[in-house]
């Protein structure tokens, strides 16, 4: 592999003034706390208290809603959900803009959703977001990754370990990192 001369990486140039993650402290702080004690923890909270409390916090949810233990959700306020969905354990979405989870939608244990990412052909490594959008009946298999700026248009599934960084086509089964299309998606009654 060949070396490449020039700029290097500068980490103390990293600025995030532009970011406003929608709250001041005392939101942020409070968030942090119900956060920590109420989602990301493996106390079986019932999923309708932990509705209220993201309501509260100024999510959008619908009815149906399934929220499995040690959940971690980065700002409630940045976040969609349509009806009859289910996180599942250990899943992390890392909201830091607006991710819009439709109707039907399944994300098991352990997958991630990342709003964030950086811009490595930066010295000082910016920030970059951009929105998720996981249409009806998506389903996100343990452990995979939907990255910034990806939609997941109706019925996609990623697989199980899978990193989408591009859009997946409806009805599409993705798998691998980054995730291609392998087959079409049938559902039987």
């Amino acid at each position: 592999m060949e070396k490449t001369l020039g700029t290097q990486t500068n980490l103390s140039g990293y600025n995030i003034d532009w970011f406003n993650p929608g709250g001041g402290f005392v939101k942020l702080l409070s968030w942090y706390i119900v956060n920590r004690l109420f989602f990301n923890t493996y106390i079986p909270y019932p999923s309708s208290f932990k509705i209220m409390l993201l309501k509260m916090f100024g999510a959008k949810i619908g009815i149906g809603i399934v929220i499995k233990p040690k959940v971690n959700i980065k700002y409630p306020w940045f976040l969609k959900i349509g009806n009859h969905c289910w996180i599942g354990e250990d899943v992390w979405i890392d909201n830091l803009t607006l991710v819009t989870i439709e109707s039907n939608v399944c994300l098991s244990q352990g997958c991630m959703l990342l709003t964030g990412n950086h811009d490595y052909t930066r010295s000082t490594f910016d920030l970059k977001v951009g929105p998720i959008t996981l249409e009806d009946g998506v389903w996100i298999g343990a452990k995979a990754t939907v990255c910034p700026n990806v939609t997941a248009y109706s019925h996609a599934v990623l697989t199980v370990n899978s990193v989408a960084t591009s859009n997946l086509d409806a009805y599409g089964i993705y798998q691998g990192n980054p995730a291609k299309y392998v087959k079409t998606r049938t559902i039987s009654r």
